[in-house]
């Protein structure tokens, strides 16, 4: 053995061990950072605002008020069959022990309901500030004082309230999360490959990139200041190992494909790499532009998932990329014990369901085509009966503490709103503001509150000396229809006023949704579409890929519209499920078009007339297709067992919409519209020039030999 091949040999062995080497390094580095992640986390609705948004600037003055932040609580005293002088006096002794705390803004006043059933007390505090845990500890100090017994329901509810339980649905949410995410992979890739090893190393490295992906993202926001909420989290540990385990899907199909003609495991590795390695990069790519276009939202929770959902992409496109090839070859074929691909074998022959697909789309094009657009624009028509934007009480699959006082509050005053409107005003404007709030006919009461220094988006000069806060109580119930008029009127009758409070956090947050669609959307499309263009160097493919995936968008958020109030009893549909299942669905959905496309287009340049080649690419990749649609599908179905509406929604519309991708559009649609365009679909590239060949001329067929590489 001469000294270049001993070189190259001691190389082989080296590499793997490198590049293990270097992750173990990475991880090291990583681990201060990871576990703080959950510390930066920011889930009030008014986090997720923008500067720019009434509520924001409210809840931005009100920070810099005398005694900074409040929070508000309501105390719910309630009996069915009502109240007794006992009940009364047990309300009054637990109030005075709240108040006696020596934390509260002001001694609560009882609001007793006309029906004599139940008891309101507003209770307010600036203890906390802005602290989240402080603010957690006073809800939780105030409940466990606030107790009832023998019939006497005790619930402590209020804006306040509501946010402590969202975030400890959100806090709830990491480690399920996590662990039903890796389970249900392990299950499919178990299923999948059929070995009692090869299914623990691509799960493996797609828990190392999450690892690593959560310290990047805490850098992120300690750098740049990201928003981090615990819907991108969760989000991200569902890209990691969804799109991660397609990655290795992919790989590990063309490195088994290899095995069978390259002796050597890092041979074979190397030429899998160059075989898809190219569409894995494209597809990462496509992915990673889609959701950087979440940048141009306005909404802080929308634009923060971007970075952090490419995150996820990116270092799980790194680790798929070098840790697993790394792995594999160092665990050589015995992997795939115990169907080994031995050197110079060849897989079975048999008809497979994508072969049957594949002579299906030949002999009527034309008719599948038709019959798959008819069908997606009837499911399409599901979108009509979406319903309207979700209440904050209705934004829970269970009903924590503070909903239940909300609706009890709602059953016991129907004649006002138990939840204040909070007006900021300039101090020298007070008295004007007040007697147009107070004579507007959808207000029940106004009262004046705290004066202070702000820092708004308008000068202070025009104010004269800061700022004022003004209690408002609508006649409208929160969130209703009236309520929000009197928003919107209020806000166009008070120039340089801000309204802020839960219900006009929701109607910025339902705006600003609606506009960030108007300028991402078109955004997601035009990045998409150029990579496309680039990739297949083509205008008709890219252009089918993209209006495929669209359809699917619409069908798939057509049957959410089929089944969320008439089968999950949903109240409502989240404002920003139209467009991050939009982003999200083109994004991935356009990842099995560019796997199916590049194989035929690399099939195409080898000499295949059209129809052959795309059949052959849809024989090769379907399989591989069909496992990354389950997998991904099956990840992002886990967000449907998590407590939050709009986690359930969007898991639910992106599950339908990648299988609607996988096993129709992928399969049966796009290919069969390759077989009728033939080589119109690579216009106006090099391959729709070419002449067709003659379909009377018999090519024989091509043995391939096992090749030895050196």
């Amino acid at each position: 053995m001469g000294p270049g091949k001993t070189t190259t040999r001691t190389r082989r062995r080296a590499v793997p061990w490198v590049l293990l080497g270097l992750w173990a390094a990475v991880l090291v580095l990583t681990l201060p950072f990871a576990s703080k992640l959950s510390d930066v986390q920011q889930d009030r609705a008014v986090d997720n605002l923008p500067a720019s948004a009434d509520s924001t600037q409210v809840a931005k003055i009100e920070e810099q008020l005398p005694g900074g932040e409040t929070t508000e609580l309501v105390l719910v005293y309630h009996r069915d069959g009502g109240l007794t002088t006992t009940d009364r006096e047990t309300a009054a002794q637990q109030v005075e022990e709240i108040a006696g705390a020596g934390r509260l803004t002001a001694t609560p006043k009882v609001v007793p309901s006309e029906d004599g059933t139940t008891l309101m007390y507003p209770v307010a505090s600036n203890e906390p500030g802005i602290d989240e845990k402080l603010r957690e500890e006073f809800v939780k100090d105030v409940r466990d004082v606030a107790q009832g017994d023998g019939g006497l329901s005790v619930e402590v509810g209020g804006p306040g309230a509501l946010d402590t339980d969202a975030n400890e649905v959100y806090d709830s949410l990491d480690g399920p999360l996590l662990y039903t995410t890796v389970g249900v992979v392990a299950i499919l890739l178990i299923l999948i490959y059929r070995s009692p090893l090869l299914w623990l190393v691509p799960l493996a490295v797609a828990g190392v990139a999450d690892y690593l992906s959560m310290g990047v993202a805490y850098g992120l926001n300690s750098a740049f200041g990201t928003t981090v909420s615990g819907q991108s989290v969760g989000i991200m540990t569902i890209l990691v190992f969804g799109v991660g385990t397609d990655y290795a899907l992919l790989l590990i199909a063309r490195y088994r494909e290899e095995l069978r003609r390259i002796e050597r495991p890092y041979d074979a590795m190397r030429a899998a790499l160059r075989g898809c390695g190219p569409a894995v990069l494209a597809s990462s790519g496509t992915v990673a532009a889609g959701l950087l276009c979440l940048l141009a939202a306005d909404l802080n929770s929308s634009r923060g998932m971007g970075p952090l959902g490419t995150v996820g992409v990116l270092c799980a496109l790194l680790a798929m990329l070098t840790l697993l090839p790394a792995l594999l070859v160092l665990l050589g074929r015995r992997v795939f014990w115990p169907m080994v691909p031995a050197f110079g074998s060849r897989p079975k022959e048999r008809r497979s369901l994508f072969t049957a697909m594949g002579s299906s789309a030949r002999r009527r094009p034309l008719a599948v085509l038709a019959g798959g657009v008819v069908l997606l624009g009837a499911l399409a028509t599901g979108m009509l009966n979406l319903p309207g934007a979700v209440k904050q009480g209705d934004s829970f699959v269970n009903k924590p503490e503070a909903v239940v006082a909300m609706e009890t509050l709602a059953a016991a005053y129907p004649e006002q709103s138990t939840q204040p409107l909070d007006v900021i005003t300039p101090s020298g404007q007070v008295d004007e503001t007040l007697a147009v709030v107070r004579d507007h006919d959808g207000v029940a009461s106004a009262e004046r509150g705290r004066s202070g220094w702000g820092s708004p988006r308008s000068s202070e000069a025009e104010s004269g000396g800061g700022w004022t806060e003004i209690s408002v109580i609508a006649k409208g119930a929160p969130e209703s229809a009236a309520e929000t008029a009197t928003i919107k009127s209020l806000r166009s009758q008070l120039d340089g006023s801000y309204i802020g409070g839960p219900s006009a956090e929701q109607l910025d947050l339902k705006d600003t949704n609606a506009s960030d669609t108007k300028v991402v959307v078109p955004l997601v499309l035009a990045s998409v579409l150029l990579i496309l263009i680039a990739l297949l160097r083509s205008l008709v493919a890219p252009l089918l890929l993209v209006a495929a995936v669209v359809a699917v968008w619409g069908a798939a958020l057509g049957i959410g519209g089929l089944v969320f109030g008439p089968v999950f009893g949903f109240e409502g549909t989240d404002p920003g499920l139209g467009l991050l299942s939009f982003v999200f669905l083109v994004a991935l959905g356009v990842d099995y078009g560019i796997f199916l496309m590049h194989r035929m287009r690399e099939e195409s340049l080898s000499g295949k007339e059209p129809v052959d080649a795309a059949l052959t690419a849809l024989r090769t990749t379907g399989g591989v297709i069909a496992s990354a649609g389950l997998v991904l599908a099956a990840t992002f179905a886990v967000l449907v067992n998590m407590g939050l509406v709009q986690l359930v929604e969007l898991g639910f519309v992106i599950s339908v919409g990648v299988l609607l991708d996988t096993f129709l559009v992928r399969t049966y649609l796009v290919t069969s519209a390759s077989v009728a365009l033939r080589r119109k679909m690579w216009w106006p590239g090099r391959l729709s020039r070419e002449p067709e060949p003659d379909p009377d001329a018999q090519e024989p067929p091509r043995q391939q030999e096992p090749v030895a590489v050196p």
